[in-house]
């Protein structure tokens, strides 16, 4: 069984025939694209700051941002550009302000051709379907390649330690587990790693869609 639902054979090419561009990346499209839009806007994200949408699938959030942003100052990537390249066919309220060069297919965070202009990254529901040596990797590679980040924001669902080692139902419904997607981890898991490559972390107290947790990270 692949590690993520959305690494199935396949997955991709029958979504996007069926015209459920929106429904594959979780539901509540206009709800979600708002909350990742107001996190940015907490961070204190301007228009002249450069983001990096990490798993941007349909560009939910995108829709909203780039017309936020100056021309260009939005980058993406997913693991399939065609995902990317639909939304910006059909959901982007002006196509012209997004080059669709800058939706770049990228499954394994190399960040191929991204500049190094980046000041925001946010990674919404990524890592919730991924398990912890991605996201350790992801830290890693971040940091490394990154180095006007200012901010960088990923989500989480996380376990009570006595709780870690079952299916756990999650406050908003969703049932998450240690060893498959969706996955829960531990607090301190989460923290360790994002501190290990140069980032102080801190896990947010707010429950956003779907019982995730906001890691906000900062570099040292």
């Amino acid at each position: 069984m692949p590690k993520s639902p959305y690494l199935t054979p396949g997955f991709y090419d029958r979504a996007l025939a069926q015209n459920k561009h929106r429904d594959i990346v979780g539901g509540r499209w206009d709800e979600t694209g708002r909350v990742q839009m107001a996190l940015l806007m907490a961070e204190g994200l301007t228009p002249a700051d450069h983001l990096l949408d990490v798993g941007a699938g349909s560009l939910r959030l995108g829709c909203k941002v780039v017309p936020y942003l100056d021309p260009g100052h939005y980058w993406a990537t997913d693991q399939s550009r065609a995902l990317m390249l639909r939304g910006h066919q059909v959901e982007l309220p002006d196509p012209v302000r997004l080059s669709a060069d800058h939706l770049i297919e990228d499954a394994s965070f190399d960040f191929p051709g991204v500049p190094d202009t980046i000041t925001h990254l946010l990674a919404f529901a990524l890592f919730t379907h991924l398990p912890l040596p991605d996201l350790a990797l992801f830290l890693t590679t971040a940091r490394a390649r990154f180095p006007n980040l200012r901010r960088l924001l990923f989500t989480v669902f996380v376990a009570d330690p006595a709780a870690y080692d079952r299916a756990l139902r999650q406050p908003d419904g969703v049932v998450t587990h240690p060893t498959r997607a969706p996955y829960h981890h531990l607090a301190d898991q989460v923290l360790t790693l994002a501190h290990a490559p140069g980032w102080t972390a801190t896990l947010q107290p707010d429950r956003l869609p779907r019982g995730q947790i906001l890691c906000r990270a900062v570099p040292v």
